[in-house]
């Protein structure tokens, strides 16, 4: 089943093309991750899939009564402000049931009653992580929200998302950085410089030109790494059960 997708798409601000004859789409239970330089418009691409920016051109088809959850970049929340957790939570309502529920899934229990501003920065992502998953998204959108984590934080949170999907069974997009997660745990990757410039599995995207001339030839090594560990882990496999 197709959740969004979008047809010949472009998208302008303050009269400049920053997005250009965008074609893809998002499939019930699939990861796909969005990798590109700074100001190739993958935040743009993120806010036109949530509705918040309208297209110049093209289409944006979306499955009815879609749910999307959504984690930002970064969001600043005055240090004076008090305000908990559990009422960031509920906003804009006064009452929303399934706080406690998402908060656990999110794996941050017990932090309710806690101050936003007392959080860590690693407990602050996994709040907003909750919060995206509080309605039980059809897709859950994560722009770079391991920013800021240590490499340890990092892990974690990305196996926090793995689990949402198999608990919600919702479709996940990701923009990253991180290269060995996009090509360890992403179902397809598209490479994006204002027009989508490859895309397929890990495999096809990490042998096509269109990468090295993204990212350059300080890649090479990540790309040896990935071949490397890709076919290690088939060897493993067939060891075991043939699988």
């Amino acid at each position: 089943m197709t959740l969004i997708e979008l047809k010949d798409l472009t998208v302008q601000l303050n009269g400049e093309v920053i997005l250009s004859n965008i074609n893809f789409h998002i499939d019930f239970g699939e990861i796909i991750t969005i990798i590109g330089p700074n100001g190739s418009g993958k935040t743009s691409l993120l806010r036109v899939l949530i509705g918040a920016l309208s297209p110049m051109h093209g289409t944006v088809s979306r499955k009815a009564d879609l749910r999307i959850g959504y984690v930002p970049q970064s969001l600043t929340i005055d240090q004076t402000l008090p305000l908990t957790v559990k009422r960031f939570m509920s906003l804009p309502r006064l009452r929303r049931p399934g706080i406690e529920e998402a908060l656990n899934h999110a794996g941050v229990v017990g932090l309710a009653d806690r101050q936003m501003s007392e959080l860590s920065g690693g407990q602050f992502q996994r709040v907003l992580l909750a919060r995206a998953v509080l309605e039980k998204p059809d897709l859950l959108i994560l722009d770079e929200a391991t920013q800021g984590l240590d490499q340890s934080g990092e892990a974690a949170f990305y196996q926090k998302i793995a689990e949402l999907r198999e608990k919600f069974a919702c479709a996940v997009l990701l923009v990253s950085h991180d290269l060995h997660v996009v090509m360890s745990g992403s179902d397809r990757v598209i490479c994006l410089n204002r027009q989508i410039c490859c895309e397929g599995t890990p495999e096809v995207v990490a042998s096509a030109e269109e990468w090295r001339a993204m990212f350059g030839a300080s890649k090479k090594g990540t790309l040896a790494l990935y071949r490397h560990e890709h076919i290690q882990n088939h060897t493993q496999r067939d060891e075991i059960g043939g699988v």
